[in-house]
C-alpha cells in the first residue's frame, strides 16, 4: 500500500495555471464587495428553518 500524500503531484499546464489564478481572483473580487449580512429584528431563535427544515414553533406551524 503506498502512501498517495506523499508522492509528488504531476506539474500543472499553463493553461490550468492561469485557470487557478482566475479563480483566484474572482474569490478575492466577491469576498472585497462581499457585505455583512444585517441581523434579523423579531426573528424567532436558533437554527434558520429554512435551512434546518424546523417550520414548527411550539406546536405552530408556519409557512413563510
Amino acid at each position: 500500500m503506498t502512501d498517495q500524500a506523499s508522492e509528488p503531484s504531476p506539474p500543472l499546464t499553463p493553461a490550468a495555471e492561469r485557470a487557478l489564478a482566475e479563480a483566484e481572483a474572482r474569490r478575492r473580487a466577491r469576498d472585497a464587495e462581499a457585505r455583512p449580512v444585517p441581523p434579523e429584528t423579531g426573528g424567532r431563535k436558533g437554527p434558520d428553518p429554512a435551512r434546518y427544515g424546523d417550520w414548527e414553533k411550539n406546536g405552530i406551524a408556519s409557512d413563510f
